[in-house]
């Protein structure tokens, strides 16, 4: 594989036209208008690169963890009752707050292996995502998967104030696997996770977590000889 090609498979597809508008447009300033506004645009093309990279992760082998679904910091852990659009009951479940900065990876990954089982899009604000109302008045997508052991996690993808479009390729009836990517966030937002019933989270509010990798809910205080699968 050339290393042209080499490098665009590292980019995240909803990412590629933005690439190649960007570098298209700084080659014609170069040429026609100014090389000042070229090179501008140049930069302007790397960071668009670097803004949809999607590297490869590592995810843990593990039935009683969720992995985080997205790269960020975890903003709030709380006790919540998940989005009545989902049917998950009306029982407050613990629920783990991720903030995308612009400077993150944006590509979104399932928490657990299970089945997609309700998708729901819901319109909305574009309010800071670090604000405790994003939650409900922003634009969001509601995902509820069911596990093989009966219960259920939610995972919701909110936009935040520059993000304009949220990326969703999950179908109901989908099985998918923990670490598996699922969709993407453009231009910083925010993840809420859903725990199911019994499980305990393994982070801290402040702390920064890889998406389908750090472990982020458990069942168990502790593993050991754990083993992975690169996704």
């Amino acid at each position: 594989m050339d290393p042209f090609r080499s490098a665009f498979n590292r980019v995240h597809r909803e990412g590629v036209p933005f690439v190649l508008i960007a570098f298209a447009l700084a080659a014609l300033s170069m040429v026609f208008i100014s090389k000042v506004l070229g090179w501008i645009l140049i930069v302007l093309g790397l960071y668009i690169v670097y803004f949809f990279r999607d590297p490869v992760r590592m995810t843990p082998l593990l039935d009683t963890v969720l992995v985080s679904p997205a790269d960020g910091v975890v903003s709030k852990i709380e006790q919540a009752v998940p989005p009545a659009e989902l049917e998950m009951g009306e029982s407050t479940r613990t629920r783990i707050s991720i903030f995308l900065s612009v400077l993150n990876v944006h590509v979104n990954r399932v928490p657990s292996d299970g089945t997609i089982t309700k998708l729901s899009y819901i319109p909305g604000k574009f309010i800071n995502a670090t604000l405790d109302k994003a939650s409900d008045e922003n634009e969001r997508q509601l995902v509820r998967l069911d596990r093989a052991d009966g219960r259920s996690v939610a995972f919701v993808q909110i936009a935040g104030l520059i993000a304009r479009r949220i990326v969703c390729n999950l179908e109901v009836g989908q099985t998918v696997e923990a670490g598996e990517r699922f969709g993407i966030i453009r231009f910083g937002s925010r993840m809420d996770v859903y725990c199911p019933e019994g499980m305990e989270p393994v982070i801290a509010v402040g702390q920064t977590v890889v998406g389908g990798e750090t472990v982020i809910a458990d069942d168990t205080p502790s593993h050991k000889n754990i083993q992975g699968r690169a996704s």
